[in-house]
């Protein structure tokens, strides 16, 4: 069955000496395998179109449940600002390695596939991208399942007092069930919140202080470590490059 399917290449190996399998994440049917025949030959037309953050829309011999052959590809983005900037690299490879550990923990995938794309968009387009990676980073622990408590203390459930964050403690803290955590700003509370509530797609405008965002950063790296057991080798590829940016 020949079927189109809006998609984009996460990961790719090569097979046998002129062709390649490739996984992509489609809007319509999830993560999927593909036989690439003769595309690592120098005048195939798909040689190009099929390496890692390759968006558009995949021609394809549709096999359930196995390899599906890709016939043609029409790009819907090339992402030219993103593959020209090792850094914003980083990121993207990054948001598709944990795009794809997101899915394999949950049936929603046509959510996931939304925010991946439109959080590459807006990496694409020069916004902040460690602001993005955070935005997607909290919006997809709601799919995890083990998303912080952001409305109140995550202690008491008190709604006012709020000083710091706590990836011990699941979330907000207020002052009175602090114990040893340091206090962080309070730019840094109201906008984690923000970040978990925003549309991606409708930013216009990022203005947010490296202070703010070392904090926000910070306590989601924590929180991933304690509550998700998620380690992706782009992260600390990711932080290594940030040491010499």
């Amino acid at each position: 069955m020949v079927e189109e399917v809006e998609g984009i290449v996460i990961s790719e190996k090569a097979y046998g000496e002129t062709s390649k399998i490739i996984n992509v994440f489609t809007k319509e049917y999830g993560i999927i395998g593909m036989m690439v025949k003769g595309c690592r030959t120098l005048k195939s037309p798909l040689r190009s179109v099929t390496d890692k953050l390759s968006y558009g829309k995949f021609t394809i011999y549709y096999k359930k449940d196995k390899l599906s052959i890709l016939s043609e590809v029409n790009i819907l983005n090339p992402f030219k600002e993103i593959k020209k900037d090792i850094a914003k690299l980083s990121y993207a490879s990054f948001l598709l390695d944990l795009s794809e550990q997101v899915v394999k923990q949950t049936s929603l995938s046509t959510a996931i596939y939304g925010l991946l794309i439109e959080s590459l968009i807006k990496i694409n387009e020069k916004f902040d991208p460690l602001v993005i990676m955070n935005i997607i980073e909290l919006k997809y622990l709601d799919y995890l399942g083990v998303l912080p408590v952001l409305d109140s203390c995550s202690v008491c459930f008190k709604k006012t007092d709020i000083v710091t964050l706590s990836s011990d403690k699941g979330g907000y803290l207020c002052s009175r069930c602090r114990t040893n955590e340091p206090i962080i700003s309070k730019k840094a509370i109201k906008l984690i919140r923000m970040y978990y509530y925003v549309d991606i797609s409708k930013i216009e405008k990022l203005e947010v202080s490296e202070e703010v965002k070392r904090e926000i950063n910070e306590f989601l790296d924590r929180y991933y470590d304690r509550y998700t057991g998620l380690y992706l080798k782009s992260k600390s590829f990711m932080k290594e490059l940030a040491k010499f940016s």
